[in-house]
């Protein structure tokens, strides 16, 4: 019986090294890159969202990369169209799918499918954007918690958005959002996957010291390369505003509320890092949940770091492919 074509998923906390590892695998596999990343999407979000390089880009095929403009939202549903299609499209070309990044709700998304939610009410939205002013949105996350923990360990105390619809949810149908989720995941006919030997990879250090050291790097490489500059142009413009997806991303969250006179340079750094270690923190639960998933560190017991190529031999051999 001809085995099943494969697709690999490289997931992990922020600068844990995926970019690195897919492009170092793009060496030894035929393969193409979709980005599983909700900042990659948008134009003119390079430096915040550690896009990869033009040289990088030119490498390997990628997709899903500068898509979209940040006045234009990008949605799960459709990130899971779009890579559903992309998936389909390199294999036909007999190339392998590595899909990259750190967005979770996208890789599960693409895994157990859209649930189906109730609509939303602006009356019941309105009184719990009232009740968020009056007590804050960390209450209100607080108040997630007891609800539905699983979701709420995945989300900043500060995500209003997701916060609201969340409790939204509940309050009109009941469940939470992980239940009807998972309902839908035991309902559902198809699962669009079943055809191919999905092979789900986290990528991370095995202490959290190492990981808050190369955040806290990229973090200073990210402003010695220009990152106020870059969040300036997009704050210069007349439609855009932090309310939207793409500047509530970390660090241009954080960038944003400098600009506009809400902290000085060093709080504003002392925050991004933060965001960034917390956002990890929120990746790193999530997969500790995951199933089928194979841990790769990128350090030994000694708590050296691992070079690239006994990254790559690690990760080839777990999917069976002779290499280096």
């Amino acid at each position: 019986m001809q085995s099943k074509p494969l697709i690999v998923f490289i997931m992990g906390p922020t600068a844990s090294g995926k970019t690195d590892l897919a492009l170092a695998l793009g060496q030894h596999i035929a393969c193409e890159i979709i980005s599983v990343d909700s900042s990659l999407v948008y134009r003119g979000m390079d430096i915040g969202s550690a896009k990869p390089s033009a040289t990088e880009l030119a490498s390997i095929p990628h997709h899903l990369i500068d898509i979209r403009d940040p006045a234009d939202p990008y949605s799960a549903a459709e990130f899971r169209d779009d890579a559903l299609r992309l998936i389909d499209s390199i294999i036909a070309k007999g190339k392998t799918p590595l899909l990259v990044g750190g967005t979770m709700m996208y890789f599960n998304v693409l895994l157990k499918g859209l649930a189906d939610m109730p609509a939303s009410d602006p009356d019941l939205r309105a009184q719990i954007e009232q009740q968020a002013s009056e007590l804050g949105w960390p209450a209100m996350h607080q108040r997630l918690e007891k609800i539905d923990p699983e979701l709420a360990a995945t989300l900043h105390p500060n995500h209003s958005q997701r916060i609201a619809r969340a409790l939204e949810v509940y309050q009109l149908s009941g469940k939470t959002m992980t239940q009807l989720r998972n309902e839908q995941h035991v309902q559902r006919q198809r699962d669009p996957l079943a055809e191919y030997d999905v092979k789900q990879i986290a990528l991370t250090p095995t202490r959290r010291e190492t990981l808050h050291a190369r955040i806290a790097l990229r973090y200073q490489r990210m402003l010695d390369e220009g990152f106020e500059a870059e969040v300036l142009k997009l704050y210069q413009r007349d439609d855009l505003h932090s309310d939207l997806p793409a500047i509530r991303a970390v660090g241009y969250r954080q960038m944003w509320g400098y600009l506009n006179g809400e902290y000085d340079y060093d709080e504003m750094v002392e925050k991004g890092v933060a965001a960034t270690r917390q956002l990890a923190k929120r990746q790193l639960t999530w997969l500790r949940g995951w199933s089928e998933l194979k841990w790769i560190f990128t350090d030994n017991d000694q708590g050296q770091t691992k070079n690239i190529n006994q990254i790559v031999k690690e990760t080839l051999s777990y999917l069976q492919i002779s290499g280096i």
